[in-house]
């Protein structure tokens, strides 16, 4: 079974995660801009979620982190918690 790690920067609004997505495209890191700026606990952990197979995660994130490319933040993907950017760390097939 397939298996991939992310992490991701959750906000309330598009344009928030788009200004974010910005500032990591110039270089800001990922882990500490989700330790400042993401409304889900895992931003605690620079966003981490760990190891998760498909149907673990909400459809939209399954649909991104089991067909996008791996290493690259992806977004914003909204879902019905807000807006997220997407960095798929690995993925197993």
């Amino acid at each position: 079974m397939a298996k991939a790690s992310a992490r991701h920067l959750l906000v309330s609004d598009e344009q928030t995660c788009l200004d974010l997505k910005k500032q990591i495209q110039d270089g800001a890191d990922f882990g500490e801009l989700a330790k400042q700026h993401s409304t889900c606990p895992s931003g605690q952990r620079g966003g981490d979620l760990g190891q998760f197979s498909p149907g673990d995660m909400v459809p939209e994130f399954d649909t991104v982190v089991f067909n996008e490319a791996v290493g690259e933040v992806h977004g914003p993907v909204k879902t019905q918690f807000g807006y997220h950017l997407l960095e798929i760390t690995s993925r197993e097939d």
